[in-house]
């Protein structure tokens, strides 16, 4: 597959719209749960899975053929989900400064979920509680089946760096799930 989308950028570097429908089909999916395990908010992966294929477009005559596209686009997506995150932050800064002193929220209280569905919620909740670096190594290897030079070409990291956040991330949630094991 790797040659295919070294086939797929050179195209796309030679402005082949056609190119781009084909990564776009390839790799939306994918893509698209990444974002959305980052963002929490399928509406706004998609719309930042768009925004990642369009600047794809208009960087396309920049991209270097040497350099691997998949991990490549993971990079452009993680960094637009990281962006929108950072931006949410700062918006909900804003509001919470012009919110009263006195005025609370209060937490929400959880459903009640069949049996088969709470070992389900546990892991979520253990996944959201793990570093983010940890969790998003964890995602890209186990949800994406990226391999560790992939995710380390996507995350910024060396691949020892990407192995020691996965064993971390996988010794935590083994950690977790013996000690529910061993409650009544």
């Amino acid at each position: 597959m790797t040659d295919d989308f070294q086939t797929l950028c050179e195209r796309l570097r030679a402005s082949d719209q056609a190119a781009l429908g084909m990564l776009f089909r390839c790799l939306r999916i994918p893509l698209l749960r990444y974002v959305q395990a980052i963002v929490g908010d399928s509406g706004v992966a998609h719309d930042l899975i768009q925004d990642v294929f369009l600047d794809l477009w208009m960087r396309r005559t920049t991209l270097n053929p040497a350099q691997p596209l998949r991990p490549y686009l993971y990079r452009m997506a993680r960094n637009r989900a990281l962006r929108h995150l950072r931006d949410e932050r700062r918006r909900a800064r804003k509001r919470a400064e012009h919110l009263p002193a006195n005025s609370t929220t209060e937490p929400l209280l959880p459903d009640t979920l069949a049996e088969t569905h709470q070992l389900e919620t546990l892991l979520a909740r253990w996944l959201e509680e793990l570093p983010e670096r940890q969790r998003e190594a964890l995602v890209l290897s186990r949800w994406h089946g990226l391999s560790h030079r992939e995710i380390a070409q996507v995350m910024g990291i060396s691949p020892r760096t990407v192995n020691n956040h996965l064993l971390r991330a996988l010794e935590t949630l083994q950690r977790r799930l013996q000690a529910l094991a061993l409650t009544p």
